[in-house]
This record gives structure tokens, C-alpha cells and sequence, in this order.
């Protein structure tokens, strides 16, 4: 196995995308996608979770492997592939409806992490109190924290996260032992409704974490943690449609703190805001091409580099 910079975990599935009168499977899942983000920005890159050993499965294995990421923490599973189906608005906007009972996302991880590489949690369809993936993904969080840089992106779907109350004090707990955390101002709103979405980052942030990031669409990010508050804008785009949008943000943040060798617990928290705020923008500039292609399809450092 190579020696990854990054470990991914979560869940694999089938994203079922309209294209005409048709839907088309896309080897998807939020962790699936930044780690695809990843490896093909030259991270070095492994995919920790369980896949299916049907048709499915094989097309997930096949896109990883196309980008470089290493499946020796794959937990291969006798259950069909989870399947998402993706609903696009007038604004290529998503939403997804999971096909997710009895389907291999739903069965934990088995595998054992390497020393030394940072860890990336992403929720979706399994929400973080779903028994037993989301719950095995937290005790994971915990476990790992203070051994490595964890990273958080509670990616909520209203469809799958069960009850509210429930979902916020396990996210809320997850938080606490993060050193890194994206997540959306879509998220947060879900999550809670009647308070602004940046005083809830700024109160997360004041929990533990070095850095909690807010995406906020066309509008860019803003960042709170040890080197203040954060912003930076979007970048104009003829959005095609924003499936794997913030995965590829993601993918861009965890790739230019890796380069700038911040992916480490003290380097992070010990970060200035000039590079917090180039990380940001790398991360947009990721997004953003993602954002003018259909599906979840993030650059390569090449075609980063030439856009």
C-alpha cells in the first residue's frame, strides 16, 4: 500500500443522474468524491470504506483507481449498491433521494487506519446517528482525534438524517474533537434553522476545532479558527450543475494544506491568515470548474493549473 496523506472514509454509492429523458449511474458518494478530488490533484490518497461486490461496486472501485486512490482500506461487502437519486433545479441545484435499507452503505468500515495520514470524515446518506455506519463513523472521529489531523464535513441531507435533535448532539460532539471542519451554510440551516448560519460556525469553532470552513455557493467561504475570520469570494462560473460541488471544495482545501504542509495538528492550528486564506481560494477555484461540468467531476492539478 502506498503511504497516503489522506485517508477517506465513509460512504460508496450510485449517484442516478438525469440526463434527458434518462437517468445515468455515476460512481459517487461525498467521500468517494473528495477522495477522486484528491487523487487527482496528486494526493496521495486512500478510500476507507465498505463497497459492494456487485456490478455497482465495480464502478465505484474503477473511479478510484482511475484517480490514483489506493483500495487497500476497501471493506468489500455482499450487499447490493446504495443508490442515490439526483434532482436537479432550474439552477442545476441538487437534491438526492437515497435508496439506502439493506445496501452496502449502510455496513461499517473494518479496516485500520495508517499512522501518520490525516483523516476525512463525510456524512451523506448515512447520517452520523445511523445505526451502525454513521455511529462507527463517529467512534472513528473520536478515536483517531489527537493522533492525526481529523477533518469533518456532516454534508446533511434533510431525507436521511433522521430525528434533528438527535442529529445536531451527535454532530455537535464530533465537532468537539475535529481539527478541521467544513461545512455548507445550506447545511447549517438545516441543522439550525431559526440562528444565522456563521454564528453557529463561530460557536463550532470555539469548541475545538483549528478551522471550521463555510461554503456559501457563488458567494465563496469564510473560515473562523486561530487566525481570525476568514473570507474569500466566489469565482464566476456557467454553472452546469453543483453535484459534487463542496466535495471538490473539500478536496481542494485538504490538497493546498497538505502542499503547504498544514495537514499536521500544530501546523494548523499554528497557520497565519495568509495561508488559511489561499487554501480557501485554491478550494473555490476547485469548486468552481467542478461547478461548470456535469456531475460530480472535479480538475486535475493540470487543468487547474490551466484554467
Amino acid at each position: 500500500m502506498i503511504r497516503p496523506a489522506v485517508v477517506v472514509a465513509g460512504e460508496a454509492l450510485i449517484d442516478l443522474v438525469p440526463r434527458g429523458d434518462a437517468l445515468w449511474p455515476s460512481a459517487a458518494g461525498s467521500p468517494v468524491n473528495v477522495a477522486v478530488g484528491l487523487g487527482r490533484l496528486g494526493v496521495l490518497t486512500a478510500f476507507c470504506g465498505p463497497v459492494s461486490t456487485d456490478g455497482l461496486g465495480d464502478l465505484i472501485a474503477t473511479r478510484l483507481d482511475d484517480a490514483g486512490v489506493a483500495l487497500d482500506l476497501l471493506t468489500p461487502v455482499d450487499l447490493p449498491t446504495t443508490l442515490a437519486v439526483v434532482h436537479l433545479d432550474a439552477e442545476g441545484r441538487a437534491a438526492y433521494g437515497f435508496y439506502l435499507d439493506g445496501t452496502s452503505a449502510s455496513a461499517p468500515s473494518t479496516a485500520t487506519l495508517p499512522d501518520g495520514a490525516a483523516l476525512h470524515v463525510s456524512f451523506g446518506a448515512i447520517g452520523a446517528t445511523h445505526a451502525p455506519a454513521g455511529r462507527a463513523a463517529v467512534a472513528m472521529l473520536r478515536r483517531e482525534a489527537g493522533r492525526r489531523v481529523v477533518s469533518l464535513d456532516p454534508n446533511v441531507r434533510p431525507t436521511a438524517i433522521g430525528e434533528l435533535a438527535e442529529t445536531v448532539a451527535a454532530l455537535e460532539e464530533a465537532v468537539t474533537v475535529c481539527d478541521l471542519v467544513k461545512v455548507s451554510d445550506e447545511d447549517l440551516t438545516h441543522l439550525y434553522p431559526d440562528e444565522d448560519p456563521l454564528d453557529v460556525a463561530e460557536r463550532w469553532a470555539g469548541t475545538g476545532p483549528a478551522l471550521v470552513v463555510v461554503t456559501r455557493g457563488p458567494d465563496g467561504a469564510v473560515a473562523f479558527g486561530a487566525a481570525g475570520h476568514l473570507e474569500v469570494v466566489g469565482r464566476p462560473v456557467e454553472v452546469v450543475d453543483t453535484v459534487g460541488a463542496g466535495d471538490a471544495f473539500t478536496a481542494g482545501l485538504l490538497a493546498r494544506l497538505a502542499e503547504s504542509g498544514h495537514l499536521d495538528r500544530r501546523a494548523l492550528r499554528a497557520a497565519d491568515p495568509a495561508t488559511i486564506t489561499d487554501a480557501l481560494s485554491h478550494a473555490v477555484h476547485v469548486a468552481t470548474i467542478t461547478c461548470g461540468r456535469e456531475g460530480a467531476d472535479p480538475p486535475t492539478a493540470a487543468e487547474l493549473t490551466a484554467s
